[in-house]
């Protein structure tokens, strides 16, 4: 036969590992889709009046450092290139500044991409994913395509990963999902438990820590030293958070370099955006940013805390930027009131329908959020915020039309 008509082995084998990659990737943007067109819908949402109190999805309010700005603007002129080399520095420098060699690093758009990746590679329908409640649901639709069973477990009395537990609800766990920081209550769960859960999880599975907001807390208690130490777990970080980067997208997978191949076929490996590629590489050069930020956000935090407590509220012991409020009736009603009131706050976890996530802005926005949140409470009655006609039949209490809770953050 001709090269025309067939194919030799090493081109087939080729073939088919790219049509492998290309479907999973077409399947991934079906499965996001209704994700996708979420976050679509409430960038509409935020066509946020003048003047407006934004405090809603974790974001940092600070932005990119002034390092990482100036790169981002010398960078542009050669926007019309791959510059694959970008990629092997950054990569280089952040596994150093994590201590691991750098096979053991696959940097991404953001730490979103990875943890999806990871879902559709080590769950299915006879392997579960499991997660807390409430927990950040990003992964949860992921198994939506892979066909896994989701498990969800409450969080223990001191809101932390209940590991026991989780452990119990699912022999059949292909992978753990433990966010550390956990998204949306801002409490960390000990290393010890993250060391007990990977002594005793199902032969097979994978623990996977998402550290998106680990810089806001005790960076001792990262979960890399049991990267180093060869367990089968996988640590996500992002650029999104104290780095202040969340619209630029960058992040990085942390583990063994035979788990983060299999994310290879899931899409991973791609090209990377060099704008987010040279904005990352100048923010892990800025010695002080990290520290500096995590003054900045524990002194407003506490600041907060320490009047929501005069006034008899309580919250979350969160080490993060974001904290869960009991508001003592149904949180929609104050979600509402507080926007006719321009201050924007977080979603609903439909485990704890009385809890509102508030992310810690400037001290300007929380002084707004204090006064508009007092006078909110003060009225027996909630406020109904009216949606743009395009939206409100689309997005309502934080789901999509087919029910489905969308993830901001």
């Amino acid at each position: 036969m001709s090269p025309n008509q067939t194919l030799r082995n090493d081109s087939r084998r080729t073939f088919l590992k790219f049509s492998v990659a290309a479907a999973a990737a077409s399947a991934f943007r079906i499965v996001n889709e209704p994700m996708l067109a979420a976050a679509a819908v409430d960038r509409d949402m935020q066509h946020f009046p003048p003047g407006a109190v934004v405090i809603n999805a974790n974001e940092n309010p600070l932005g990119p450092c002034d390092l990482a700005r100036k790169a981002l603007a010398d960078i542009i002129p050669e926007g019309g290139r791959y510059c694959w080399w970008l990629k092997d520095e950054l990569t280089k420098l952040f596994a150093e500044s994590v201590g691991v060699k750098p096979e053991y690093t696959a940097i991404f758009p953001g730490s979103s991409e990875p943890l999806h990746f990871l879902v559709m590679a080590f769950t299915s329908p006879t392997r579960s994913y499991v997660t807390a409640d409430p927990g950040y649901e990003s992964g949860m639709h992921s198994s939506q395509l892979s066909g896994a069973r989701v498990v969800k477990v409450p969080l223990t009395k001191t809101y932390a990963h209940d590991i026991p537990a989780m452990i119990a609800a699912a022999p059949d766990a292909g992978l753990f999902y433990v966010c550390t920081p956990n998204n949306p209550t801002g409490t960390p769960t000990a290393h010890l438990a993250i060391e007990e859960l990977l002594a005793k999880k199902p032969k097979g599975s994978i623990v996977l820590v998402d550290e998106a907001y680990i810089h806001f807390a005790d960076l001792n208690a990262t979960a890399i030293d049991l990267v180093k130490a060869g367990q089968d777990i996988v640590v996500l970080r992002t650029f999104s958070k104290i780095y202040g980067m969340a619209g630029i997208r960058c992040g990085a997978a942390i583990a063994r370099p035979d788990l983060l191949e299999k994310l290879i076929p899931q899409g991973g490996g791609s090209a990377m955006p060099i704008t987010a590629l040279v904005a990352a590489s100048a923010s892990l050069r800025h010695e002080h940013l990290v520290p500096e930020r995590k003054q900045i956000n524990t002194t407003i935090r506490q600041k907060t805390f320490d009047w929501l407590s005069s006034q008899g509220y309580t919250y979350t012991p969160s080490e993060a930027n974001f904290f869960m409020l009991d508001a003592k009736r149904p949180a929609k009603q104050v979600i509402d009131a507080m926007a006719a009131k321009k201050v924007f706050i977080g979603r609903i976890w439909p485990a704890w329908p009385t809890h509102l996530r508030i992310t810690v802005g400037t001290q300007a926005d929380m002084d707004a959020f204090q006064t508009a949140f007092a006078a909110v409470m003060k009225n027996s009655t909630g406020v109904s915020y009216a949606l743009p006609d395009t939206l409100a039949n689309s997005h309502r209490d934080g789901f999509l039309a087919d029910g489905t809770m969308f993830p901001i953050a």
